[in-house]
């Protein structure tokens, strides 16, 4: 695991070198144990690294037997070992045992379909001295992120954003379009960054820059395909997959500890009772918002060791601006502030990584806004078998309930419409026209809701799956990588920890895609083969609990004078008239203090989104992490012209 940068350009070597250490020196916190670099005429890659596999011997970057292909990686190669030994029957020879290495042999051997072969978490870039070409990849989910820039005749690359802004090529300029789209989804939701000419390698695919043009394939993607199987057989299939994926995502070499998240609900506990590590992590506010109670429970049940945090009010809310930091983009989304604290207790008890539950919900339709919408088991029944209706039928139903107004009218719609036109995702934080109404006109841009989902469902309009499915598709594709897997990577790789994601492994997404969405979501229950999976292996109580996410006192913090005092104060800063009514924000602010309306979510993005511009643009904050810098001498490779 680390972070890694890079560029191509025409500057001299020794000019390149010196670049790619200031870049590099921004994101010491991915990979505070080691640092190499490579610069020739032609372009420059390097890492950061955190030793997790081949921990003496595993230096980056790695060269192929005649040195003219160098690799950098981010991530974990779970099926790394079969794939070297089939390299080594082929030819290859191999100097480390690393991960790492059978992906550039395997470039070798397999050109692009290399990326078909891995399973893992991964981004990766290689430099090929002959030809010129840089070649990189991002996982199938986008677990591990991979931006890229093209500004002023350089070609750049890093794993974070703020390494790039180290580049002296690079123009930092806030993207107008991003901040509309963000106030509906709360998080950045377009293609392109908050920062103009930033964009992200997208989930699923590979990309190819030469002479000067960049290409993007995609290699991969989700594919729901529903079997035709019984539902004994489909929970010991489940069973059986994550069983495997736990084990797989488990493995570092002999003295790197890893650890599990243990939250109350089933997802991370499924993990846990799956992994049995040695010790688990939970943590919670020191008020009411708090379920390490529930965790040091089930801890006590599995017979293992849970060390559980308390969070203040104060040091919360005080560590946000450095969260939004270490984010790169805004993300208003209250679970990255307990994420983050959670990874720093993981690292302060000397583990370098830790298994958690995300991907379940997206997977296995866990999520209560696919349509589950009543606890009156009689409704959600009769909504079943009209599911069972001929497409069109369905539809017309879905027309004729949209604006009626009765128990279980919205429950029966949202299950019966097609999913296009009443899902967007896990976040609806502002509708477009409320979004409007407090933008200033220059920000009232960027494309709409319709133009961002559209796409996506259009790649699954006519495929003959339930409407469920193609939910849970949208989600995988815009927010699992947008949120989820954003906040999951940034916060763990903030305290030098590496999050891995069992429940999101494209073993585990084949049986998920062949499992009966009526098997899944159903009148008892979200994700209920999966969870019926977890039930032989956790009590009922947690195998059955509804999904609750990490509750944060954001309510309280809007209503409670000193937090409130300082929010507010930011909100009358001079620099937030660019963006906003002043006034109307000033108002709601003050309308939701005086408990006249909850606009917490709304007020919340907001204050998020300011603080982020903040520190990027007003402050041009960068934080100290030399102290973080365990590396006593660099790998460092330059060739001249």
């Amino acid at each position: 695991m680390c972070g890694i940068a890079g560029f191509v350009n025409d500057n001299e070597p020794k000019v390149k070198d010196s670049v790619l250490k200031q870049m590099l020196a921004r994101i010491i916190h991915r990979g505070p144990d080691g640092e190499g670099r490579f610069s020739d005429p032609n372009a420059a890659i390097g890492m950061r690294r955190l030793s997790i596999i081949d921990v003496r011997g595993g230096d980056q970057p790695i060269f192929n037997e005649n040195k003219r292909l160098a690799i950098v990686f981010n991530g974990e190669i779970y099926n790394f070992r079969p794939l070297r030994k089939k390299l080594i029957d082929l030819g290859h020879t191999f100097t480390t045992t690393t991960d790492t290495e059978v992906i550039l042999h395997g470039y070798e051997e397999w050109g692009a379909d290399v990326c078909k072969k891995l399973r893992g978490m991964f981004a990766f870039v290689i430099w090929n001295r002959d030809t010129k070409v840089l070649f990189g990849a991002r996982d199938h989910f986008g677990i591990k992120p991979l931006y890229y820039a093209q500004m002023n005749g350089t070609f750049m690359f890093a794993s974070e954003i703020k390494s790039l802004l180290a580049h002296p090529d690079f123009h930092k300029e806030l993207n107008r379009e991003a901040l509309k789209p963000y106030m509906t989804f709360q998080y950045p939701a377009i293609d392109e960054t908050f920062f103009k000419g930033v964009f992200r390698i997208p989930e699923g695919h590979y990309f190819t820059y030469k002479d000067g043009q960049l290409t993007t394939t995609q290699y991969w993607d989700a594919d729901f395909d529903p079997q035709n199987e019984g539902f004994d057989e489909a929970v010991d299939n489940i069973e059986q997959v994550v069983d495997d994926s736990v084990k797989a995502h488990s493995f570092a070499d002999k003295n790197v500890k890893v650890g599990s998240f243990l939250s109350a609900g089933v997802d991370s506990s499924y993990v846990t009772a799956m992994m049995r590590p040695n010790e688990t992590f939970s943590i919670g506010f020191d008020r009411r918002y708090d379920e390490t109670k529930d965790s040091s429970r089930l801890a006590k049940l599995l017979k293992l060791k849970n060390q559980n945090g308390k969070l203040t009010d104060s040091e919360a809310f005080h560590t946000f601006p450095k969260i939004q930091y270490y984010l790169d983009e805004p993300d208003s989304n209250p679970s990255v502030v307990p994420l983050y604290f959670l990874n720093k207790m993981v690292k302060d008890a000397g583990y370098k990584v830790v298994l958690s539950g995300e991907g379940a919900d997206e997977l296995f339709a866990g999520y209560e806004a696919y349509g589950f919408d009543t606890k009156v088991k009689a409704i959600r029944w009769l909504t079943d078998q009209l599911k069972k209706m001929p497409r069109q039928r369905r539809y017309k139903m879905a027309r004729w309930l949209k604006n009626k107004h009765f128990h279980g009218q919205l429950h029966m719609y949202r299950n019966l419409a097609p999913a296009r036109d009443c899902f967007i995702g896990q976040a609806y934080i502002f509708s477009p026209e409320e979004a409007a109404d407090i933008l200033q006109p220059e920000y009232n841009a960027g494309p709409s809701v319709k133009e961002i989902i559209d796409p996506i469902f259009d790649k699954v309009e006519d495929k003959d799956i339930p409407e469920v499915a193609k939910k849970q598709y949208l989600d995988i594709h815009q927010w699992m990588p947008g949120d989820i897997l954003l906040k999951a990577d940034k916060m763990s790789m903030a305290s030098s920890v590496e999050l891995r994601v069992p429940l999101l492994d494209k073993e585990v997404m084949r049986v998920a895609g062949h499992t009966p969405s009526k098997y899944l979501f159903n009148y008892k229950d979200t994700k209920y083969a999966f969870r019926m999976a977890a039930n032989r292996h956790l009590p009922e109580e947690w195998a059955t609990r509804p999904k609750l996410g990490f509750p944060v006192p954001v309510r309280e913090w809007l209503r409670e004078k000193k937090y409130y005092d300082e929010i507010r104060a930011v909100f009358e800063e001079d620099f937030v008239s660019q963006f906003f009514d002043q006034e109307k924000l000033l108002k709601l602010a003050d309308d939701n203090f005086n408990g006249e309306v909850d606009g917490r979510r709304k007020l919340w993005t907001i204050y998020t989104f300011l603080v982020w511009y903040k520190l990027y643009f007003v402050d041009d904050y960068q934080m100290d992490e030399s102290q973080l810098d365990q590396c006593k001498e660099p790998h460092v490779y330059i060739e001249e012209a």
